[in-house]
């Protein structure tokens, strides 16, 4: 069974949607995002300890904090590609970003190979199902650009503020998945 449960965030931020198999989350994203396309609404409100404990973890992020610890998660459907591509992202500092590019060219050089797509590892970004906790929203173009952003381009960009980045290396594009 898929539980949810409704987490309000700070001003300047959509609320968020959380999901449930009544022990793991599986599932964190922004209320109202493309995101959401990928989750289970209607199901169930609950409060459950995995929720609390998110929220916890949740709570001091928005304070401005990197949280000690991570709510355990279960991904469903993850292959290995995906989960080397969440493992890359889950080691990005707080406060720091790297591009799809960077993430591909790791993914080259452990697996021996000259080159790794970086289309294919914008695609199991914007795969993934837990946001923040895992920090996709880390993840940037190679020319600064702020694209493919399943959680909207207004959250992604008040995520990276919030982590007091350098937004004078950034842009938000005119067209294209962010927006």
């Amino acid at each position: 069974m898929t539980y949810k449960y409704h987490y309000k965030t700070p001003e300047g931020f959509s609320d968020m949607i959380m999901n449930s198999d009544g022990e793991y989350l599986t599932g964190l994203w922004f209320e109202g995002s493309r995101d959401t396309l990928k989750h289970k609404i209607d199901c169930e409100e609950k409060e459950l300890p995995i929720f609390k404990e998110t929220t916890q973890w949740l709570d001091i992020y928005f304070n401005g904090n990197e949280p000690n610890f991570t709510p355990k998660y279960k991904i469903e459907n993850l292959t290995s590609f995906r989960k080397e591509v969440i493992d890359i992202m889950n080691h990005i500092p707080f406060g720091d970003t790297l591009t799809y590019n960077d993430i591909s060219k790791i993914i080259a050089k452990n697996r021996g190979i000259k080159r790794m797509s970086s289309q294919a590892v914008g695609g199991a970004v914007g795969w993934n199902p837990i946001c923040i906790i895992i920090p996709c929203h880390r993840v940037v173009g190679t020319n600064g650009s702020l694209t493919g952003y399943g959680g909207g381009i207004k959250n992604k960009v008040a995520l990276l503020k919030l982590e007091k980045n350098d937004m004078n290396h950034f842009f938000v594009p005119k067209r294209g998945t962010a927006l």
